[in-house]
């Protein structure tokens, strides 16, 4: 029997068709349910029928017991769902209630066919590198989750004014950026915060890494791509004693005096696609490439 975490954040109306649809898809098969507790909490309090959810139960962390994850909302949920995740290579499947997103692609109209073929075996698994972050000295909130699937950026706090960083790739000096922040994004993150500051769409089975600054005021930084085996160490200075470090959606505050290490994580995020789905599909799609009339 197959056993199922399902994740999520919200409960709009965007969201409860598909949450209606999936547990209403997972109570015909061969499955045992388990929705992390706020969540649950969430769709207990809003559902118009509760006792639909008695067959449920609940969960606050995973182990290797779990053979899928279901995320139930947009890329940011799947974001936040990797920290249920960590290192237990539990396969990932994103249900998208927003716009159409770059992890989770799976539309309302295609819980159930979806379900039907994750169940028969009928998928790939698409391996996403992270990223990790060592700080020194020691930030207590970076200890425990210091992954990032997407990106890690440091940027100003508090100020108006720029700040330096001083980036070095292997030990080696690279530069100093004079900018509002920098970003270290993995080629899943290239579609996602790096891209909207001017960085390249980096395939998400490419070795690579790319440095992505944000309003440099040195005009010739440009983004680079570098390979993930690279170390990276950061030196922030500024007006402020302060800056932000951020791992995806999660914040926290650094001194000016903190050494910052980040290098490719130990373990990756496997993320389910349909066999008839592609990176490129996605793309095409989100980025309207294929709207040009010439096409």
């Amino acid at each position: 029997m197959m056993k199922i975490a399902i994740y999520g954040q919200y409960y709009h109306n965007s969201t409860h068709e598909s949450i209606e649809i999936l547990l209403e898809t997972l109570s015909k098969k061969n499955t045992t349910v388990f929705i992390e507790n706020d969540f649950f909490n969430i769709i207990k309090h809003e559902s118009k029928q509760p006792s639909k959810l008695d067959d449920f139960e609940t969960f606050e962390t995973l182990d290797d017991s779990y053979s899928l994850l279901i995320s139930i909302g947009g890329d940011g949920t799947i974001l936040r769902a990797i920290t249920y995740v960590r290192d237990l290579s539990i396969p990932i499947v994103g249900i998208n209630t927003g716009r159409l997103g770059f992890l989770a692609t799976i539309q309302t109209n295609q819980i159930e066919s979806a379900i039907d073929d994750i169940i028969k075996g009928k998928y790939k698994i698409s391996e996403r590198t992270l990223l990790c972050v060592e700080t020194q000295p020691e930030n207590k909130e970076l200890i425990e989750t210091n992954f990032a699937l997407n990106e890690i950026a440091v940027s100003r706090k508090n100020t108006t004014s720029m700040i330096t960083v001083e980036t070095h790739l292997n030990s080696e000096y690279l530069t100093s950026y004079w900018a509002d922040g920098l970003i270290i994004s993995t080629p899943t993150g290239s579609t996602g915060y790096s891209l909207s500051c001017g960085g390249p769409v980096i395939t998400p089975e490419t070795d690579s890494f790319v440095l992505t600054p944000i309003a440099p005021h040195n005009l010739n930084a440009r983004p680079l791509v570098i390979p993930d085996d690279t170390e990276i160490q950061l030196k922030v200075d500024g007006r402020e004693e302060h800056y932000l470090i951020s791992l995806d959606s999660r914040i926290a505050t650094l001194h000016n005096s903190t050494i910052v290490t980040i290098k490719k994580a130990d373990f990756e995020i496997k993320m389910v696609e349909l066999l008839q789905e592609s990176f490129v599909d996605t793309l095409r799609k989100k980025m309207l490439w294929g709207e040009d009339k010439r096409n």
